[in-house]
Formats: structure tokens, C-alpha cells, sequence
């Protein structure tokens, strides 16, 4: 029973890493934060009214914005220092109805920490320890030693296919149905849905394509992002396992209050506040 669980929240780890870091905008640096003498800049979770009405971005073509959006990726992926936000994690077992929903801080560093603080826990100590807690621990585990490569979403991993564009949540996206070239853990067959002014992605759904274990049937997921800042990130992911033994596993995931640093920035604070070097 132990196994089986520890394999449905490694499966649900690889979800959640589909996209922590996906999409950078390589454009300047956003909000400016007051409080910190040594200046930098500090991009948060928050919107700054700009002065003059932006210029609109014009519409990109399907071909564009798949380009733009694994273009971000990188980026993001290099330029993302640290981050940090806050998690509320709400597991299910409807077959024997239990629940719990655990509310964390987390912290990222780059290139593979991942830390957790406790804030609050309600519901049943058994999906506590051996669903969310294996969960957290396993995504720590998934971002210590997981190769971001094999895992992201672009041409190399993935065969992507047009169809069309459609509304979601007030904006227009491109939708494009992605295959992987390889049953590999932590690679999804659905689809991926991508702003078509701005190439950040807004949506991925599907099923995993490789079970991590016997005991686990299938894996099916959706998992909406948000720009904060010049960053994308993922602020829920709704998932649903079957399972030989406890039948249904429902996770949801939900991230809020993100506050992030770019690399660079980091470094010139640091600078900044390191003491004068002494004079001959």
C-alpha cells in the first residue's frame, strides 16, 4: 500500500514540475520594490497602472506563438533566481471519503532547491501523511535531481499538431494538441493552450503516457498558469488518478502571492550590500 501511493504523488511531482519555470518575456524588469535600500529590482504577484495606455501586441500566427512560448521557457529557465509563493494543497479519496487540505510556503532557489513551511492542516492524518505530505516530499525529491530537459515542452519531446484559436478566461490562445515522441514519465498526451499576443502558455491538459506504477491506471490533469510580472507560472492543477487498490485520488493545487527574482538582479544586490573593499 505504501508503494502505491508513493507512485500516484511521484506521477502527481511530474505534473506539478510541467511548468513551474515555464515562459520568461525578455523585456525590461517590472516592479520596483521601495523598501529595499540596495535597490534592484523585485517582480511580485501585484499590477502597476502604467502611465500611458500600453501599445497593443499584435496577434501571432499558431507557428509564432509555438516558437514564442518554448522561446520563454529557456529563458525563464536560465533568468529565474529564486521565487517564492504561497501553496494550499486539498487531496481526496472519494472511495472511502476522506480529505485534507495542507497550506504551505514555499520557496524555490536556483537551479534544485525546493522547501516547504508548514502553515496549517485540516482533514484526515491519513491522506495527510501519505498523500500530500509524499506528494510534497516527492516534488522536492523531482526538483533536486530531475533533468528539466527530458520533461519540457517543445520539439524535442513533444510532435504538436493545429487547432485552432478559442477564448479562455478572457483571452485569445492558440490550441495545439501535443504527442510525445517517447512514453516517458513525466510526458502528458492533451493539449496545450498558448496567449496568442504574448506566447505564454495558459493551459495544459491530458493523461500521463507512462503510468509510475502497476498499481496506478492513469493520470489525467488540468493545469492553468498566470503571468506574474515577466514570469508564467502555474497557479492550480486539477488532477484525478485511478488506482487498482483505493480506486479514485483527487489533488488539487492551487498557488497564489508569488513574488520572484531574476537572476542578475539577485546578484546586484548582493553586491550592493557587500561591505566596501578596503584601501591600500
Amino acid at each position: 500500500m505504501r508503494n502505491l501511493f508513493l507512485s500516484y504523488v511521484v506521477g502527481i511531482a511530474f505534473l506539478s514540475g510541467l511548468a513551474l519555470g515555464q515562459g520568461f518575456e525578455p523585456a525590461a524588469f517590472g516592479v520596483i520594490d521601495a523598501a529595499n535600500p540596495a535597490g534592484g529590482t523585485i517582480l511580485a504577484a501585484t499590477h502597476t497602472p502604467d502611465l500611458a495606455a500600453p501599445i497593443p501586441l499584435p496577434r501571432m500566427a499558431p507557428e509564432l506563438a509555438l516558437q514564442a512560448f518554448q522561446g520563454r521557457s529557456v529563458i525563464q529557465n536560465q533568468q529565474l533566481s529564486s521565487y517564492s509563493a504561497t501553496t494550499v494543497v486539498h487531496a481526496e479519496l472519494p472511495d472511502t471519503a476522506q480529505q485534507g487540505e495542507f497550506e504551505l510556503q514555499r520557496h524555490f532557489e536556483a537551479p534544485r532547491t525546493l522547501q516547504f513551511t508548514a502553515l496549517r492542516y485540516s482533514g484526515d492524518g491519513f491522506v495527510k501523511s501519505n498523500i500530500i505530505v509524499r506528494l510534497l516530499q516527492s516534488e522536492v525529491d523531482h526538483v533536486k535531481q530531475d533533468d528539466g530537459s527530458l520533461t519540457a515542452i517543445n520539439d524535442k519531446n513533444y510532435k504538436f499538431s493545429y487547432k485552432g484559436t478559442t477564448e479562455m478566461n478572457g483571452r485569445l490562445v492558440h490550441t495545439f494538441q501535443v504527442k510525445p515522441r517517447k512514453k516517458r514519465p513525466g510526458l502528458f498526451k492533451g493539449r496545450i493552450y498558448i496567449d496568442a499576443y504574448h506566447g505564454s502558455l495558459v493551459r495544459a491538459e491530458g493523461g500521463v503516457v507512462k503510468s509510475p506504477s502497476f498499481f496506478i491506471k492513469k493520470i489525467e490533469f488540468v493545469q492553468d498558469y498566470e503571468d506574474f510580472g515577466n514570469f508564467t507560472f502555474p497557479i492550480h492543477i486539477h488532477s484525478d488518478a485511478r488506482a487498482r487498490v483505493i480506486g479514485r485520488a483527487v489533488v488539487d493545487i492551487y498557488h497564489r502571492d508569488y513574488r520572484q527574482v531574476a537572476a542578475g538582479i539577485q546578484s546586484a544586490q548582493q553586491n550592493s550590500s557587500a561591505p566596501p573593499l578596503a584601501s591600500e
